[in-house]
């Protein structure tokens, strides 16, 4: 129970943390805080064009690696979904409303928009580590653009640093599995290859 109790109010976690990191925000240039708020709002994006260059890619390779690569979208879906339900049973309030005079760069997010875990790490970190299992060199550029949307979203003081690091193991630690599971539909995809879907699943 007190681990439960503890996750309502993060600041007994890394509280000192947040602050330190978001006192440097506050300090930062301009510019460098214009790139890393509208790296943290549209980031997000970039996962996205990945995954497409994941499945293009995967055109010219068999069909485990295209069942896989299909199946990235699902499996950061599904990843999302389960982080839903997990911070709406934690019901942690956000850094920027329980430490008193928070420093953000963005606004606050209201109550009830929980903190624990970070739906950006979880989507990010799910991504890059299923893009890594489709395509190394696709994986390669995700997994550091996941650590820097974690960092982001701490340096604009909307989560704390537990917040983002949980997402990112909840993001792995499903996401691999997953994606894994996946590769079973290799025979549909393989069948889909000699028929209308051809141009779609092959190069």
């Amino acid at each position: 129970m007190t681990g439960i109790a503890l996750a309502f109010d993060g600041s007994h976690i890394d509280g000192d943390l947040y602050r330190s990191i978001t006192d440097e925000a506050r300090h930062a240039p301009h510019m460098f805080n214009d790139v890393v708020t509208a790296w943290t709002s549209y980031g997000l994006g970039i996962f996205a064009l990945l995954m497409l260059a994941a499945w293009w890619r995967a055109r010219r390779t068999g069909a485990p690696v295209m069942a896989r690569a299909l199946a990235v979208p699902v499996v950061v879906g599904v990843v999302f979904a389960v982080d839903s339900v997990l911070k709406s049973l934690v019901r942690e309030d956000r850094p920027c409303q329980t430490l008193a005079n928070s420093f953000t760069l963005e606004a606050c997010p209201a109550h009830g928009d929980w903190s624990f875990p970070s739906n950006h790490a979880v989507i990010a970190f799910s991504a890059a580590a299923a893009l890594w299992l489709v395509d190394r060199r696709i994986g390669a550029l995700a997994l550091p653009a996941a650590v820097l949307m974690a960092a982001s979203r701490v340096w604009v003081g909307v989560h704390y640093p537990h917040d983002v690091a949980a997402g990112a193991l909840v993001g792995i630690a499903l996401a691999i599995p997953l994606t894994l599971l996946a590769t079973r539909a290799a025979p549909l995809v393989e069948r889909a290859r000699g028929g209308r879907l051809r141009t779609f699943l092959t190069a």
